[in-house]
């Protein structure tokens, strides 16, 4: 999966969620993400790269998202191998919505990284 070669050299945050992107991103972290609030927005600068996966479609699709305060950009689309879909699809209880990855897919995201 060559497509993630351009990416190689960006700090993913694996544990960004959809949820955690918009709270601080959009509401100007008045969360606390990842139990801090040093961790909140300060600027146009503030960045954030994440994977998020989207269950609306027939088969689950995988996003590498880059967000800051003026929104989120979609570097880069890939399937997940039916290997996993069905596990991540059980991790969800089949509901249709846009999820922050699980272990497992994040394994196989690390490993595609390593021979981009």
């Amino acid at each position: 999966m060559g497509q993630f070669a351009n990416f190689k050299n960006i700090d993913i945050d694996w544990d960004m969620t959809p949820e955690d992107a918009v709270a601080i991103y959009l509401e100007w972290g008045n969360t606390g993400y990842g139990g801090s609030y040093e961790n909140r927005v300060r600027g146009k600068s503030d960045v954030s790269y994440y994977f998020v996966i989207n269950t609306w479609e027939a088969r689950p699709k995988g996003y590498l998202i880059k967000r800051n305060s003026d929104g989120a950009e979609e570097l880069a689309t890939f399937m997940l191998p039916e290997s996993l879909e069905n596990t991540f699809l059980k991790h969800v209880s089949h509901q249709k919505g846009v999820y922050g990855v699980t272990p497992e897919v994040r394994e196989w995201l690390e490993k595609e990284f390593e021979v981009s």
